[in-house]
């Protein structure tokens, strides 16, 4: 009974597995494909969903299994002959990637974003600023909610002695005819840009423009660690303009990418599912120690929580004090 039941279940997990496989077949030729191509590939699809058929129906678990392996095989082997592009039409608030020259501790930052937004238009406007990166006085994650209470985008701020903020943002680059698909950032349909930003645009965006639930949580670092991280994005930034890569919905998005960054100040971050429903992060940065130990979560998410903002100040350094003035203690 028990040998049955084993089998049982191999031969469940074999068919879930050969089902998304394919189900992932027929999302990415869509995405890449198109004509008398896309016909004779989705025509491939369906006659390899008859053969696991057939198979499930004879009760053949090691078939199956090979089919679907060779399945990965294939599609491992087909996207590595679709390079990333950062050549492409852009969305116009997704034009320029931050780039930067560094000079030892003077940072030239290229194509920061301030854009004015509206809830129905916006004004472009990308701009040059240098900062030092020795004198970064603060760090700050940013989460804002849209929809499922769970999911939350992540931005990282640093704010530096002479009032100036830069916040980083990494982000799907869509085209200008291209809407968000969490299912095309699993079969590259997308780029991955980091957007640099003043806080007046991607902040005021979100809060006003959009009706995010956005939240300001400040860290607890050290300035070495301060100014390794801020490195950090600015060496994936020039990295991404050398070297286009691939957004992914799972692997390196808006969560994973700073959280990969931070690993390299060289303390442990264990894997967490908070990094897969980003609106917990702010729980897992403060049972790593880093977001405010003297108080307790439930404190810090009332402070944290950011209203609608109103009109805006003459400045961006006024905006980003103005929204900083419940952590003014």
């Amino acid at each position: 009974m028990m040998r049955r039941a084993l089998r049982f279940l191999g031969l469940a997990l074999a068919v879930l597995a050969a089902a998304i496989t394919l189900y992932w077949f027929w999302l990415a030729v869509g995405v890449h494909l198109a004509g008398t191509e896309l016909m004779v590939a989705r025509g491939a699809i369906i006659a390899a969903a008859l053969l696991c058929w057939a198979l499930m129906g004879q009760g053949k678990l090691l078939w199956l299994l090979v089919l679907t392996a060779l399945g990965i095989v294939v599609a491992q082997v087909w996207f590595a002959y679709i390079p990333a592009r950062g050549d492409r039409d852009w969305a116009t608030e997704l034009e320029h990637g931050v780039t930067a020259d560094v000079t030892g501790s003077t940072v030239l930052l290229h194509n920061i974003r301030n854009f004015d937004w509206t809830r129905t238009s916006f004004t472009p406007a990308w701009e040059e600023r240098s900062v030092d990166a020795d004198q970064i006085t603060s760090v700050d994650v940013f989460t804002s909610v849209w929809g499922n209470p769970l999911i939350a985008h992540l931005m990282v701020s640093f704010g530096f002695a002479d009032g100036q903020h830069v916040v980083f943002s990494s982000e799907i680059r869509r085209t200008k005819d291209e809407e968000y698909s969490t299912l095309g950032g699993l079969v590259r349909q997308f780029e991955l840009v980091l957007i640099a930003a003043d806080e007046r645009d991607l902040i005021h965006l979100r809060t006003d423009a959009r009706d995010e639930q956005v939240s300001l949580f400040p860290l607890t670092l050290p300035p070495e660690q301060r100014k390794t991280l801020f490195m950090g994005f600015v060496q994936l930034g020039n990295d991404l303009a050398a070297q286009p890569q691939w957004y992914n919905t799972l692997t390196a998005n808006c969560t994973t990418v700073p959280w990969r960054l931070a690993r390299s100040l060289g303390d442990a971050l264990p894997l967490d599912w908070r990094l897969v429903a980003t609106a917990k992060i702010p729980g897992y940065l403060h049972d790593r120690g880093v977001l405010r130990p003297d108080l307790d979560l439930t404190q810090i998410e009332a402070r944290a929580a950011l209203p609608v903002f109103g009109p805006l100040p003459a400045d961006g350094a006024a905006y980003s004090r103005a929204i900083r003035a419940a952590w003014a203690d």
